[in-house]
């Protein structure tokens, strides 16, 4: 019989925060039998980039939040784009740089205050080399920065955040760069286990919700948490930028105090969120436009920090078997002798 393929319409987040995962010459063997087109990095590591060069993936790459206070020097973004992303070019698709994660939802004025400057720096040096058409510029925020987001329509940015989050609103309609979101509908079911329905955020059938004010109907979260930072870019004057998801996903395991992360679970939200976007299917209130979305994670990564849940977001553990079924398996290129530390020898 005839294996039925899915060509993959997501991208994935792969994050290397442990010390036991495979080299990125087999990691790009499994992306590539999984048929996914889109991966997301937190820095640009450049022997993950090589291993990927002429394998038609595309790429997000970061600058650490540790970075933005040299980014903000246009002789440093510019240096720092020669060295990590030019070498690169155009053998390995790299489309869009984030510069910072999660920055506005932290507690670093100071940062904050860093975070559109080094973004301009960045995007003036792409202009000066010649690669703005092709590379992007934005920055990942996480659901934080929203005050309010129920009913989505009625979704606003935190007051306290307006300085930084109009100007760049602005930034990103001028060079037409996406707003990037981290969306986890698992946080507010763990937080809330008797209120939030499961069925609700694991896109299970269920009664949903009505948006008094636009009527139209939800019937999953994550939903509602896109048309919420919708609205709140609306109230902000635009209608111009495109938001993506730049995280989302559901743990397999957590501490006894962290409600749903069980396999099980992980398996409906990640494999019902896939089926959800093979029907390309948009938002409530945006139903022609299929969101672009990265699942986190990869692999489980042993060394992440926090609770249990951290470290088990991955669709993979580290030797390439599935944490569960979300029907379909890669392939994990066994390893050759020797082959991870003969930088020569990459398994084909």
């Amino acid at each position: 019989s005839a294996v039925h393929v899915l060509s993959l319409s997501f991208g994935i987040n792969y994050g290397q925060i442990a010390n036991n995962l495979p080299s990125p010459s087999r990691v790009s063997v499994l992306l590539q039998t999984l048929n996914v087109s889109r991966v997301k990095l937190y820095d640009a590591d450049p022997n993950v980039l090589q291993a990927f060069s002429n394998s038609q993936v595309d790429f997000i790459i970061g600058l650490g939040n540790e970075t933005l206070q040299n980014m903000k020097d246009p002789l440093k973004a510019q240096a720092w784009i020669q060295q990590h992303v030019q070498p690169h070019l155009p053998q390995t698709k790299i489309t869009c740089i984030t510069v910072g994660n999660e920055i506005l939802g932290g507690s670093d004025a100071q940062l904050m205050s860093y975070l559109l400057p080094a973004m301009q720096s960045v995007y003036e040096a792409l202009v000066d080399l010649g690669l703005s058409k092709q590379v992007t510029v934005t920055t990942a925020h996480s659901l934080t920065i929203l005050g309010d987001s129920y009913p989505p329509s009625s979704g606003r940015f935190r007051q306290d955040l307006a300085e930084y989050i109009q100007p760049i609103l602005s930034f990103l309609a001028q060079v037409n760069s996406p707003f990037l979101i981290n969306a986890y509908p698992y946080f507010a079911y763990k937080d809330n286990p008797g209120e939030v329905p499961l069925e609700y955020v694991l896109f299970q059938p269920n009664s949903g919700m009505v948006d008094s004010v636009t009527n139209l109907h939800y019937d999953n979260m994550l939903d509602a948490q896109i048309d919420a930072v919708y609205a709140a870019i609306k109230a902000m004057g635009h209608t111009d930028v495109e938001v993506r998801i730049s995280e989302t996903g559901w743990p397999s395991k957590g501490d006894p105090n962290e409600a749903g992360a069980t396999p099980e679970n992980a398996g409906l939200y990640n494999g019902n969120l896939m089926r959800k976007l093979e029907e390309r299917k948009g938002t409530p209130a945006k139903p022609s436009v299929p969101i672009e979305m990265y699942v986190f994670a990869l692999f489980n990564e042993d060394l992440k920090p926090g609770p249990a849940s951290e470290r088990n977001y991955g669709l993979y553990y580290p030797d390439g078997t599935p944490v569960y079924d979300i029907g379909f398996k890669g392939y994990l290129p066994q390893l050759t002798f020797s082959a991870d530390s003969n930088k020569n020898n990459v398994s084909k």
